[in-house]
């Protein structure tokens, strides 16, 4: 099903609040309302899915906001039809025709920058461990004692050993806070860098201006948050990853060779190739 490899596009989007099973997403949202409600997507017969809410049925308006927030979510809006040319006469990467390449995104950037952060410079149990201690000390409790992901007002105004003693987030408590702040106070506003008209560079530009947003990070933001593909995100895990499924050497050089005729589809094409038996095992 295509909804399931939207799901398993990559890993961050398995994190807190979010729950993914197979052809299942639940995540935590507080509506226009304020009320906060569990949002679960599941996949239907024939490449459909059903979306339902706790709580009171939501209202038109409310609905509406609602599915706006699955299609945000779920990338309905992007057009890969390019990609998929490119893919179709790649043999390796053909697969990828029937539907994958949509990278499930959060509901804000804040939320994607925060998790990725959280991402850097450690192991994944770690990452997971900070998200779920983020999520359960700040984020906004819904009936049931479920959690949304906290806003940036609510991580700016937190006191420290929220981050230092809970989260355990180390170098990164400092990067959190400050980058909290900063959107809380106006001093930056994320949800543009989402404008298709913005130019790839100034995206970069504002991205490596966020505390604790490197080289990494803004290639792993742009490839999984922001609908723009050109940069390959090579890491501790994608370069072994490329080795030792190409029998190449783990050389910058050789992935960015291979992946060049993608051109602005290049760092997606790069993901979908290592990813191919990520998704593969798991959808059927």
């Amino acid at each position: 099903m295509i909804l399931d490899r939207v799901l398993l596009s990559h890993g961050v989007a398995s994190l807190p609040p979010n729950a993914i099973g197979a052809g299942t997403l639940s995540t935590v949202l507080a509506g226009p309302d304020r009320r906060v409600r569990k949002l679960t997507v599941r996949s239907s017969a024939r490449d459909t899915a059903t979306i339902s809410c706790d709580g009171p049925l939501p209202q038109a308006r409310e609905a509406e906001w609602w599915l706006g927030q699955v299609a945000k979510m779920l990338r309905l809006e992007d057009d890969l039809t390019a990609f998929y040319e490119l893919a179709a006469a790649d043999p390796e990467l053909a697969w990828v025709v029937a539907g994958a390449g949509r990278m499930l995104a959060a509901p804000t950037v804040f939320e994607e920058v925060v998790k990725t952060i959280c991402t850097t410079n450690c192991s994944w149990a770690a990452t997971e461990r900070m998200v779920k201690a983020l999520v359960e000390n700040l984020g906004t409790a819904g009936e049931d004692g479920t959690r949304t992901f906290p806003t940036a007002e609510q991580m700016a105004e937190a006191p420290s050993s929220v981050y230092r003693e809970r989260m355990r987030a180390g170098y990164r408590a400092r990067y959190l806070q400050e980058c909290a702040q900063m959107v809380a106070s106006g001093r930056v506003t994320l949800e543009d860098l989402r404008d298709p008209g913005l130019p790839d560079e100034e995206v970069e530009r504002r991205l490596l201006s966020l505390p604790g947003v490197g080289p990494y990070a803004v290639s792993h933001l742009m490839l999984t948050a922001l609908g723009r593909y050109h940069r390959l995100v090579l890491d501790s895990w994608t370069l072994p990853t490329w080795a030792k499924l190409s029998g190449a050497p783990p050389d910058a050089r050789a992935v960015e060779a291979r992946f060049a005729s993608f051109g602005r589809y290049r760092g997606l094409a790069f993901w979908m190739y290592l990813t191919e038996h990520w998704t593969e095992s798991q959808v059927e």
